[in-house]
Formats: C-alpha cells, structure tokens, sequence
C-alpha cells in the first residue's frame, strides 16, 4: 500500500520562505512522476508542480513560477516543493501525489495521480 506524507508547512510572513517535503512508500518512487497541489478555504484543489520520474522536466501552474522549485531525491524516496517569496494567495493545504502511470512525464491533471497524502497546511500571514 502506498503511502505519502507530508511535512514542512507552518506560517510564515509574506515574503517568507518554506520548503515541503513527501516521504513515500509502498511503490518504487523513483518510476513515478510527482505532483504538488494545493486546496485554498472553499476553492477546488489545484495543481501547483510536478516533476518526471527521472527528475529531467518540471511542470508549474504559471502563479509559481519563479518562486517554487520542485526536485527530487530518489534514494530518499523523498519530494520536495521549495517555495520562495511567499504570497498571502498562496495558503493553502499543500498535498503530494504519485500519478498512475509508471515511468509518466509531467502532468497538471488530478485524474493522472492516484495516491494522495494527507497534505500539510500553509499559511502565509500579510
């Protein structure tokens, strides 16, 4: 069973910075593609990054770009979401996922991940 989790939120100022972490097992992490996506108070889940199972392509929604960074570090089966110069529009539930497909590209689509994690808050303060 596969299983994710999520760590590093918190509050942080505008401006700030905070780097995310997913930790997962059960499944051969380094033959996945995996995405970030985030949930806002009574806003639908959006997607925010992803990267290729190689780690070579990176895929953002065009809110981030230039301010978070996604990698991965396959011998720790480990994601991250580096996020820089934060904005108050960028809280929200952060949550990983492991899409479906073994050795995939990137993917902006919920429906192209199948495992989720429990996701981990973010709050950035104006």
């Amino acid at each position: 069973q596969v299983q994710l989790v999520e760590s590093g939120g918190g509050l942080v100022p505008a401006g700030g910075s905070l780097r995310l972490s997913c930790v997962v097992s059960g499944r051969t992490f380094s033959r996945y593609c995996m995405g970030w996506f985030r949930q806002a108070p009574g806003k639908e889940r959006e997607f925010v990054a992803a990267i290729s199972w190689a780690g070579e392509n990176t895929y953002y929604t065009d809110s981030v770009k230039g301010r978070f960074a996604v990698s991965r570090d396959n011998a720790k089966n480990t994601v991250y979401l580096q996020m820089n110069s934060l904005k108050p529009e960028d809280a929200a539930v952060y949550y990983c996922a492991v899409r479906r497909l073994l050795y995939s590209g990137t993917s902006s689509s919920e429906t192209d991940f199948a495992s989720w994690g429990q996701g981990t808050q973010v709050t950035v303060s104006s």
